[in-house]
């Protein structure tokens, strides 16, 4: 674009004209403020999760004092987090337009709200909130002989490493044979700093077919570990296409993490066992919080696009602490609607039925509802079964089925307690 400005203006001065017929220089255009934040729906989120999420650590569970005060000192610098994030929106929604990095709501269209240009790849606030969040969080946690500062580290980079294909992937669209790719290369530095255990516990009601309490997996373990960050970010990332689902998803994802993270802590006396799930904890409370300040601004109607940088992000970060945390059964019972997304945009993904570029829903711009298409993803599905919905009411409902997958996540685990392991 610049060269081809360079070339015009150079053209224009060779040819000169007659002052009547110049044309007169545009004067430089400001782009109109973005929505503000949407701060009484992010405290309604913050509301539901932070009382039984205090509750736990206050009241319900006797946590060690040093141990209490780590996750506090998390909170506390997460907090700070929120605070910078919601006010850099605004500021790098004007960088990333004058970059032309800028998207149309598909779902809006035939309204004046679909002709707006709404910035695009947002995630890239949040992924750098996050990582200085982290790194700083370090300076009040862990000393320079911590056994855990190097998986700390590792964790950071991969995330980092993750944040910054994300953004190429939005800067260059690539292709989805190449996405599958992006995640294995961004855990690298994961499995290779990785020196926990590559063993399981065979579940109890097999040990009788196995002969083994515990199985060493070795290096398939560490393949299973990338395998796990290569789809909890994809995942992520195709179940979207609607204003606040990506972050919402993350949101609910996250306060269970931490719940489940505070229940073990709480009901341990393992030493190791609790760390595990501490250093869990670090991570996903300024993932918590930031994701909270990008939703303020992405709920419906959307003032920003989160873009494949957030899902990307969001993805490796929670597939990152199900891996060190040791709890990735948890984790992918917690990414069921996820799963049964993924499943029914398989056939569409391996090629055996054409898949259009945006397997999004049709908006009927009078009526202002959705119809579902026959595409397989969870979005079309839901309103194929539920009837036609707005946009808002089905990012509802989708999250709501994600809080009770959670749910059912909890319910589970109680019910299989001293039985399946």
């Amino acid at each position: 674009m610049a060269a081809k400005k360079r070339a015009a203006a150079t053209t224009e001065t060779a040819t000169s004209k007659p002052d009547s017929e110049k044309v007169k220089p545009e004067s430089p255009t400001t782009e109109p403020p973005i929505r503000s934040a949407k701060f009484a729906t992010i405290l309604k989120f913050s509301l539901v999760f932070s009382v039984p999420y205090l509750y736990l650590i206050f009241f319900y569970y006797r946590i060690d004092y040093e141990l209490k005060k780590s996750i506090l000192i998390s909170a506390l610098v997460s907090i700070i987090g929120f605070l910078i994030t919601v006010r850099m929106i605004p500021v790098a929604s004007k960088y990333v337009l004058r970059r032309n990095l800028f998207g149309y709501d598909i779902n809006k269209k035939g309204t004046p709200d679909g002709s707006i240009k709404v910035p695009e790849s947002l995630g890239i606030v949040v992924g750098i909130v996050f990582l200085v969040v982290t790194i700083l969080f370090q300076y009040f946690n862990f000393t320079a002989d911590s056994n855990w500062l190097v998986e700390y580290n590792a964790a950071l980079a991969s995330i980092c490493f993750m944040i910054l294909l994300g953004f190429v992937d939005d800067v260059l669209d690539v292709p989805w044979r190449v996405k599958l790719v992006l995640p294995s290369i961004a855990a690298l530095p994961l499995l290779m700093a990785y020196a926990g255990h590559t063993t399981i516990i065979i579940p109890k009601p097999l040990v009788p077919y196995v002969g083994l309490e515990i199985l060493d997996l070795g290096w398939i373990y560490k393949l299973y570990m990338g395998l796990l960050a290569v789809f909890c970010t994809n995942s992520i990332n195709i179940h979207a296409g609607i204003n606040g689902l990506e972050v919402g998803q993350t949101v609910i994802i996250a306060c269970a993490i931490l719940i489940h993270n505070i229940m073990q802590i709480g009901a341990s006396t393992d030493l190791e066992y609790k760390q595990a799930h501490a250093f869990s904890i670090y991570l996903v409370q300024p993932l918590l919080a930031t994701s909270l300040a990008l939703l303020s601004y992405n709920w419906y109607p959307s003032a920003v696009f989160v873009g494949d940088t957030y899902t990307y992000f969001a993805g490796m970060t929670m597939a990152v602490v199900g891996i060190l945390g040791h709890f990735s059964e948890t984790l992918l019972i917690f990414f069921a609607p996820q799963v049964l997304n993924f499943l029914l945009s398989l056939p569409q993904l391996a090629g055996i039925v054409p898949c259009p570029r945006h397997r999004l829903p049709k908006f009927d711009p009078h009526s202002g509802l959705l119809t579902g298409t026959n595409d397989g993803t969870l979005v079309n599905l839901f309103l194929r079964q539920f009837g036609r919905r707005s946009e808002k009411s089905l990012c509802i409902l989708l999250l709501v089925f994600q809080a009770i997958c959670c749910g059912f996540c909890f319910l589970l685990r109680w019910l299989l307690t001293g039985w399946y392991k």
